[in-house]
Parts: C-alpha cells; structure tokens; sequence
C-alpha cells in the first residue's frame, strides 16, 4: 500500500470523508468562483462608472476621452468576469459528468 493511500485512508476514516464528496466540493468551488467573479466585476464596474460620471462633471471638455477610457475599462472587467464563469462552468462539466 502506497504511504499516500495509508495517509488518505486514514483522515477519511478518522473525519468521516470519502470520495463521494470530492465532486460536491468541486461544485461547491465552481460556485464560490462563478459568484465571486460576477460580484467582483459588479463591484469594479460600478465604480468606474461612478468616478467616470465625477471625472465627466469636474472636467466637462474631456468628457469624451474619459467615455471612451471608462469603456473600455468596463470591457476588460467584462472580459475577466466571463473567463472566471466559463473556468467555473468547465470545473462544473468536468466533475459532473
């Protein structure tokens, strides 16, 4: 018997852990990821939203370079957002099926 196998045997005895829970846990993290990449790009997108709309105010002649830069900005966040969900949803497919 590998010294490995002995270790893992012995913590899933001991805590009460078997293999049954490794894909509930790969959900689990799927789901933490998907969430915590649409809360993150809600949260980045809001405030270049916001700070784009005072920098608008304060500087009215360069309203347009500021538009432009904010979305762009927003399209990155975008970008970054959807790579998080589709790695999550791959974790997802992998250990469903």
């Amino acid at each position: 018997m590998p010294l490995l196998g002995f270790f893992q045997t012995a913590a899933s005895t001991a805590a009460g852990y078997n293999t049954s829970y490794a894909g509930a846990w790969a959900l689990f993290g799927a789901a933490v990821g998907a969430g915590l990449a649409a809360i993150g790009a809600g949260l980045g997108i809001g405030r270049i939203g916001g700070q784009a709309t005072e920098a608008m105010a304060r500087q009215p002649g360069a309203s347009a370079d500021i538009r432009g830069t904010a979305i762009v900005l927003a399209a990155f966040i975008e970008g970054v957002a959807l790579f998080a969900v589709v790695i999550s949803m791959l974790i997802w497919v992998k250990i469903k099926f």
